[in-house]
């Protein structure tokens, strides 16, 4: 496995944590409903995560993506906006906690840089 694989996986793996941890802090501090609102922003900043992740290697890589994923790569941020909406308009989420669980893949990306700032004989 090469850096950038082990960074991804890091970067995967503090996802998670920073979105659970998140969402035990909300469940403490405001109650279920809105902890339930933060992991539905997890969800989605995990699925646009791995999709920038996949737009990247298709850009990078040898092979390119199907039609299919190649058409949800395009509309991602339609779809993001698309799920946003129904959170928070209909089934009556608050947009504080559902975008702040969305921040949580940007969490993970400045945890890992500092990981490889300070990681002991990384320079």
């Amino acid at each position: 496995m090469d850096f950038n694989e082990r960074a991804l996986r890091r970067i995967r793996i503090l996802t998670i944590a920073v979105g659970l941890a998140g969402a035990a802090a909300v469940l403490g501090w405001q109650g279920m409903r809105p902890a339930l609102g933060f992991l539905m922003g997890v969800g989605l900043s995990v699925a646009n995560f791995e999709g920038l992740s996949k737009l990247v290697h298709a850009i990078g890589g040898s092979r390119s993506p199907g039609p299919v994923a190649a058409m949800l790569i395009a509309l991602r941020y339609l779809l993001i906006g698309i799920a946003l909406y129904v959170i928070v308009k209909i089934l009556g989420f608050a947009p504080v906690v559902v975008l702040s669980g969305l921040l949580t893949a940007f969490g993970a990306v400045v945890l890992e840089v500092l990981y490889e700032l300070i990681r002991p004989g990384h320079l």
